[in-house]
């Protein structure tokens, strides 16, 4: 089934002494477009983790947050940047002796401090294979939160497809209706036409020239070519929400060929209930664009 481009899925890990959290939504756009934001130091694993998301979701504009945190159940023990402490009790003597500023820092004022506490850091071969496995672990988080977003874009496609074909059905009783009513457009011109003359030529009518007027109305005012490729459209848009490709596209396309042949009938009609089917075919064919406009 077609996938909707509204969704939202999330996954954690617990790595390296951290917690990793995984974000991604998914929202409408024309093309593809990705943004990834993750602390800088996984920039290297960027283009692999967009890879990944570029397999799973074709259309859409996604977000992807992936951030990382202590984590307090770790094992692993915090470290005192001595560097950093030093800079920030050099800052404080400074402000004390340029601007007359005392900052008196206890040692609970220093450990609330940004990058005072880090993470223990790893050599030699623990180094390479903590480094080595730190791609995979973000690849398995994000691949999880991919999955939860194909869940709910399916989910909402789903409802999407139903709504549409409902629409579908509603545009074939209009269609059906028109159908039934094209061959009056011309009995009822024929009518019309007829009084107006008898009253001009009191009765004296030419019926060769009557007939062929009729002719002319008739084949100015056939809609049979608009009717076969309306439908034609119609079971061609059900044939692709019956399929699991990306839709958007090809039916934003359909649409606009349906308000086209649409269009040509009204244009064509000099009926009035013709011309009140016209318009509520106009309103659902708007209805499905609005819609179509969140398949992916």
């Amino acid at each position: 089934m077609s996938h909707s481009m509204t969704g939202y899925g999330q996954s954690a890990r617990h790595y390296g002494g951290y917690v990793i959290q995984f974000e991604i939504k998914s929202v409408n756009h024309r093309y593809a477009e990705i943004v990834l934001r993750m602390p800088r130091e996984w920039t290297c694993y960027e283009d692999g983790l967009r890879r990944l998301v570029q397999r799973h979701v074709k259309r859409g504009r996604i977000d992807v947050y992936i951030s990382k945190e202590r984590d307090d159940s770790s094992s692993l023990p915090f470290v005192l940047n001595s560097s950093m402490v030093q800079s920030y009790l050099q800052a404080a003597e400074e402000l004390n002796r340029s601007y007359g500023v005392k900052a008196d820092l206890t040692a609970r004022d220093i450990l609330t401090l940004p990058d005072v506490l880090t993470a223990p850091d790893l050599s030699g071969e623990e180094a390479i294979s903590q480094d080595g496995e730190w791609e995979s672990v973000l690849q398995d988080g994000l691949e999880e939160a991919v999955s939860g977003l194909l869940r709910m874009r399916e989910k909402e496609g789903l409802h999407l497809v139903r709504d549409l074909e409902n629409r579908l059905l509603k545009l074939d009783e209009l269609h059906a209706e028109i159908v039934r009513l094209a061959p009056e457009v011309v009995s009822d011109y024929r009518a019309r036409l007829q009084g107006r003359l008898n009253e001009l030529f009191d009765g004296a009518l030419d019926e060769q020239r009557f007939a062929m007027e009729i002719a002319l109305f008739a084949d100015r005012s056939n809609i049979d070519e608009e009717l076969i490729r309306l439908k034609s459209h119609f079971e061609q848009c059900r044939g692709l929400l019956n399929t699991r490709e990306p839709i958007g596209r090809k039916l934003d396309f359909l649409i606009q060929e349906m308000n086209r042949e649409t269009n040509t009938i009204g244009s064509k009609a000099n009926h009035l209930a013709l011309v009140n089917r016209v318009l509520e075919m106009k309103a659902e064919l708007e209805k499905i664009r609005e819609q179509a406009a969140n398949m992916e």
